[in-house]
Order: structure tokens, then C-alpha cells, then sequence
């Protein structure tokens, strides 16, 4: 689960902590995994291509398959070839093993992070399988769990996922800046690293080294991709190239195509980081773009068909956007900064009403909710304090994971929370001060609102402290402006609490 302890800094501190990560599995995909494997009726494809539903179970079978082999044996391929290893009495064994819960209980950051894999297995299938028949399997496997040594990492720190696609893929930070400060060492390295000490499939290996330490290859392959609208200029290129040429024809280069547009598509179809992996397996398949991309969203659309889940985002949702619309930005802008203040007005209105509109503190706290929604907030908890304010509820939620509504919080562990209880007030985290406040909160509040952008705000009825508001917008910047609607709301909140007090009165 979440934890708020010291991220590692160097790369050997980090295969210790990351090989010792146990992944969680969901009960119900647990349950569906064990009777398929003791069904003696069922053959290990069949065994196999019920896991590849339950990525995390597939990555754990071959890892150990490899570990426990010979040393100068090839690694397993497949989870098929895996399971023949293994033997079905093991693989049981290691899957009773798992950590079993409620798919819930499973950070959101290692949830999305699995629904890229599966919908980059979705691509690889759907644009290489059939023309690599004989090599389907290595394909499918390979694709679902190139991204494999990431999953440890969101599972440890699922609030480096978030920091780091705000910032690429929101922002437009080098992401070897990011990583730098976010892990200490770059992540196409842990993850070469962690792919090699696990004995991941060769292709995984192959991939990520070619990224780590042959990128001019790469370079040049994406320079010829460019002119996708001229073949026989660009045939002429690679016959000019001969290494180019054969490294191109390489069938272990799928699977990384399939995670690269996968991966790219998970924040804007047509940015060019994007298009530069579409043009490359364009190039790889002998393709105009034309051509391409239709099946690259019909293989996405497949994906969010078998894949998709309510709180989780796929790009098959942005195929419906204008072609421009990046999903970051989508979701950042408040709707009161833009103008849009009619909704906000409305609740602000019911809150300020006089005599209290408002039969019950349920309704009082809905409406509080759905204000700072229309106020911009991305991300929203409201707390109620009990009469000792010995304890903090959760009373409502927006944009958290389901288990949000049944935080409780104790107040008499955090410094924060005291002074925030002891009188009205209200503190802005930023980067300039996230060191100083973060370690004084608890840490299941920074599980669900990753970042270091975040506004807390305590609200009085009678001279106490009732409630607890806290907000942000996905982990982005705050502006002075949004700040300030925030505050509006507040103080409507706030004369809403007061008003229903006084009611009857």
C-alpha cells in the first residue's frame, strides 16, 4: 500500500526495495486465476490465457520460472513456457502467496499503470501477432510486461506516477530532470536494471537497452520514419544503412512499439511524441500513416471494450475529443477561472440561504462538495471533526478512490491537523514549503492527494472547529485567482454551518 517513507536514491537501493515489493492481486481476479488452475481439464494455454487477465499474478509466475531455472538456460518466454517450469503444483502454491484484496485496496496509480500494459498487449496483438504468427506468444507477453518494473515502484510510491505525468506529459518537463529528482537515478536505467536482475523475457532486455544506451539507432530510425509520405526515399535511406535495416526487421522491436504508442496515447493522440512512434511503426510495418493509425485506435477501442474502468482513464475515451485535445489539460482548467461561474453562483447561493435550506448536515456537506467542484477543485475531501475533535471523517469526496469516504483521521498524530483544529485557518502547500509541512501529515491523506500543490482549510460553527476542508487540482498549481474562488467558497460554507446551526432557533 501508500507509503510516505524516504524514496531510495541510488540504483542499488532501489532493485533491494523494488525486488522485495510483493504486488497485490484483486480477490475476484485471485478466485478466477485458482479454479482455473486446479481444473485438471484445463491445458496451461488455457491456464495461461485466463492470467494474462491479472497481469500482476503472470509477472509473478515468470519471474520465479526464471529465478529457479538454470542460470545459463534462455529465460521463459511466455507464461506458458513458464508454467511448464514451474509446475502447476508451484505455480498454486506461489499464487496463494500473493497479498489478496479488494480491488479498491490497490493504489489507482499501479491500477492505470497496469491498463497501459494491457492496452499496449491490446496494440502488439492487433498490429504484430498476425503477421509474426509463430512468435504470438512472445509478442503477447512480451508487451504486457515491459512495463513490468515499473509496477513495484507505483505500487511502493504511487505518487511518483503522478508527479511524473503532470510534469511530462502535463507540463512538458525533461523527463530526465523529473526522474532526477523524483527517484535519483534515470528510470530507463532501473528499469534495465530490474528487467535484467528478474531475467524478464529478452525482449524486455533488448528494448529497454536499446533506449538506455543505443539511442542514436533509434534516433536515426525516427529521423528516416519522418517522411513517412515518401517509401522509396525512405527505402533508399535504409539501404544506404544495412545495421538500421536489420535492426528495423527485428521482431523483438513490437513490443516496444506497442508500449511506445500505448504509453504516448495515454496523455494526447496527436501530440508529436505520439506521432513519432506512430511514424516508427509506420516505418516498422511498411505503412503510411494513413494506413495506421485507423487500426491503432480500433486496437485501442478493443482494448477499452475488455480493459476499461470507471476510475481509471484510457485514450479511447479522447478518440471522441476534438483531434487536439490533450487529456492533461482537459482536465485542469476550473470551470469558475474560465468564466463559467454560473454553477458555482448557484451553490453559493444555497449555502448562504437564510433560514438554513438544508434538512441535515448530509445535504449541507453534498452541496459544499459540489461548490468547490464548480470552483475548479479536482480533488476534494471534506472532513467532519467530532465533538472531542479527537477524530476527522470523511463526510465527502470527489475525484479519490473509493476508499476515500471511509478515511478516519486521528488528529493527535499530526501537528498539522492540531494546529488546523485549534483555530480556523487555512494553509497552501507548494513546492516552496512541502518539505517543511509534508512529514507533519498523515500519511494516508498524502496517499490520495499526490503532489505538492494542496489547500487545507478549517471551518468554525460557535467558535469550534467542525470541519475540514482539503482540495487541490490533480496535483497542478494553484493561481492566486483560483485561490481566491476557493476561499469564496469557504466563507459559504462556513455561513452555511453557521446558518444551520442557528436552525429552529
Amino acid at each position: 500500500m501508500p507509503t510516505s517513507k524516504a524514496a531510495p536514491r541510488t540504483l542499488d537501493a532501489w532493485l533491494k526495495q523494488l525486488d522485495a515489493v510483493r504486488l497485490p492481486v484483486a480477490a475476484s481476479q485471485h478466485e478466477r486465476v485458482r479454479r482455473t488452475l486446479v481444473d485438471s481439464r484445463r491445458s496451461l494455454r488455457e491456464i495461461a490465457e485466463q492470467m494474462q487477465h491479472s497481469p500482476t499474478i503472470a509477472l509473478l509466475l515468470l519471474r520465479e520460472a526464471n529465478r529457479s531455472s538454470n542460470s545459463f538456460s534462455e529465460p521463459a518466454e511466455s507464461l506458458e513456457m513458464a508454467l511448464n517450469r514451474l509446475g502447476l503444483s508451484r505455480a498454486e502454491t506461489l499464487l496463494n502467496q500473493m497479498p489478496v484484496v479488494d480491488e479498491a485496496q490497490i493504489p489507482l496509480a499501479l491500477r492505470q499503470l497496469l491498463l497501459i500494459s494491457q492496452h499496449a498487449s491490446q496494440q502488439a496483438n492487433g498490429l504484430f501477432a498476425n503477421r509474426l504468427a509463430r512468435l504470438w506468444q512472445e509478442i503477447h507477453w512480451g508487451s504486457l510486461l515491459f512495463l513490468a518494473p515499473l509496477w513495484p515502484l507505483v505500487m511502493a510510491y504511487p505518487q511518483l506516477f503522478d508527479a511524473w505525468e503532470r510534469r511530462v506529459l502535463g507540463q512538458g518537463e525533461p523527463a530526465s530532470r523529473v526522474e532526477r529528482e523524483l527517484l535519483g537515478v534515470p528510470l530507463l536505467q532501473l528499469c534495465l536494471a530490474l528487467a535484467r536482475h528478474w531475467r524478464l523475457p529478452e525482449w524486455i532486455v533488448q528494448g529497454y537497452r536499446l533506449l538506455v544506451a543505443d539511442r542514436r539507432l533509434l534516433v536515426k530510425a525516427l529521423h528516416i520514419a519522418h517522411d513517412n509520405e515518401h517509401p522509396l526515399h525512405q527505402q533508399q535511406l535504409l539501404d544506404a544503412d544495412p545495421h538500421l535495416r536489420r535492426w528495423l526487421t527485428l521482431p523483438g522491436n513490437s513490443i516496444l512499439l506497442a508500449n511506445g504508442l500505448a504509453l504516448s496515447a495515454h496523455h494526447n493522440w496527436s501530440c508529436q511524441h505520439h506521432l513519432r512512434w506512430q511514424r516508427l511503426t509506420g516505418l516498422y510495418l511498411h505503412m503510411a500513416l494513413g494506413e495506421l493509425q485507423p487500426l491503432v485506435h480500433q486496437q485501442a477501442v478493443h482494448s477499452a471494450h475488455q480493459h476499461a474502468q470507471p476510475d481509471l482513464w484510457h485514450p479511447a475515451a479522447a478518440l471522441l475529443w476534438p483531434w487536439d485535445a490533450c487529456r492533461l489539460q482537459h482536465r485542469t482548467p476550473p470551470a469558475a477561472i474560465k468564466g463559467e461561474l454560473e454553477p458555482w453562483k448557484e451553490h453559493c447561493a444555497r449555502l448562504l440561504a437564510s433560514p438554513s435550506v438544508f434538512a441535515n448536515v448530509l445535504q449541507l456537506t453534498d452541496c459544499a462538495r459540489a461548490a468547490l467542484q464548480a470552483a475548479g477543485m479536482q480533488r476534494i475531501l471534506v472532513l467532519l471533526a467530532d465533538r472531542t475533535q479527537s477524530k476527522l471523517l470523511a463526510q465527502q469526496a470527489a475525484g479519490l478512490p473509493a476508499e476515500a469516504a471511509q478515511l478516519r483521521l486521528d488528529p493527535a498524530h499530526s501537528q498539522v491537523l492540531q494546529r488546523l483544529l485549534s483555530q480556523p485557518g487555512q494553509l497552501r502547500l507548494s513546492p516552496a514549503n512541502i518539505a517543511q509541512f509534508s512529514a507533519l501529515l498523515p500519511g494516508s491523506l498524502k496517499a490520495l492527494f499526490s503532489g505538492e500543490h494542496l489547500l487545507l482549510r478549517s471551518l468554525a460553527s460557535n467558535g469550534r472547529v467542525v470541519m475540514l476542508l482539503v482540495a487541490d487540482q490533480q496535483g497542478a498549481p494553484i493561481s492566486d485567482s483560483q485561490l481566491q474562488v476557493f476561499g469564496k467558497t469557504a466563507q459559504c460554507i462556513e455561513r452555511a454551518l453557521a446558518s444551520f446551526a442557528r436552525r429552529g432557533t
